[in-house]
């Protein structure tokens, strides 16, 4: 009865289209099927929050995505508001019941040889000021993985091509020291000879553009894409894509997780340990091709 009225509001009132009513009243059913099947004496007005969380973690169980049972949540929540406003219940008692949180994708990242080729094939590079400041943004993406922000903000005082560091500020204006190897320290110094004979510069930035101006962040972006493109079709080929590579990089090589968070100017050591799912995926993978009994 509850439900063909709220049925009868989403038609008449809403007007909403008949695959949305449709899916609805699925997922209404679906949770009075397993009320009913939980205990005979339930109804929807003696229904509770522990109920609900069961409804909840049975979905889970049966390996629905976290996606799904969110929405059938949501659903859920819309029906009782319904409910509780036209006074069929006293409460609602989906209002305060969380759903899964959804799964966080792992992060993508440009394989090893294909960074070296990437950097190492002069072939793929020209001789313009263009080529060389995108090539330069390139390994000092791959060999500090900053962000995307900090490379755009960096002066040339924020780099000590004698000491081999970059002084970083990252989110919330807090600095942090990143060293780097001598490859990109000799990619550094070609390329602020070649900016400092061919550009006006209007700023203390260290990337310019043509114009003399702090390189855009689009520009970056636009130019990581079209350098990846030379080596990779992975979908992703942005600037985060080189701050993960370098952090699956470091990780495979025998870097510390507590090192490897304090370059990446991480707050948590649990946003950095997101990368050792992904090298672990990695291996997965390579056990799976390698092994003679898999």
């Amino acid at each position: 009865m509850l439900v063909s009225q709220f049925v009868d509001y989403m038609r008449y009132e809403r007007n909403m289209s008949p695959r949305t009513i449709r899916s609805y009243s699925e997922d209404l059913d679906d949770f009075e099927s397993f009320f009913r099947n939980l205990d005979c004496q339930l109804s929807w007005e003696t229904i509770d929050r522990d109920i609900i969380r069961e409804w909840v973690e049975s979905m889970m169980d049966r390996g629905n995505s976290a996606t799904s049972v969110n929405r059938r949540l949501s659903s859920l929540r819309s029906f009782y508001r319904f409910a509780l406003k036209r006074g069929m219940v006293e409460v609602n008692p989906a209002s305060l019941v969380k759903g899964p949180k959804k799964a966080k994708p792992l992060p993508q990242f440009v394989k090893e040889g294909e960074m070296n080729r990437l950097i190492d094939d002069d072939r793929l590079w020209g001789e313009s000021y263009e080529d060389a400041l995108a090539r330069t943004i390139i390994i000092m993406f791959y060999e500090t993985g900053i962000r995307l922000s900090e490379l755009v903000g960096l002066d040339d005082t924020d780099v000590d091509l004698a000491n081999r560091t970059v002084k970083v500020t990252g989110k919330r204006n807090k600095q942090r020291i990143v060293p780097f190897g001598d490859e990109l320290a000799s990619e550094l110094s070609q390329y602020v000879e070649k900016r400092d004979s061919q550009v006006v510069r209007t700023t203390s930035g260290m990337f310019l553009d043509k114009k003399g101006k702090r390189v855009s962040h689009e520009k970056v972006g636009k130019m990581v894409k079209e350098s990846l493109s030379k080596v990779t079709t992975m979908k992703k080929r942005s600037p985060h894509v080189l701050r993960h590579s370098y952090a699956t990089a470091m990780l495979n090589n025998g870097a510390g997780l507590e090192s490897v968070k304090k370059l990446l100017g991480h707050q948590s050591l649990s946003t950095t340990e997101i990368y050792t799912h992904t090298t672990f995926e990695q291996l997965k993978r390579v056990y799976k091709q390698a092994h003679p009994r898999p």
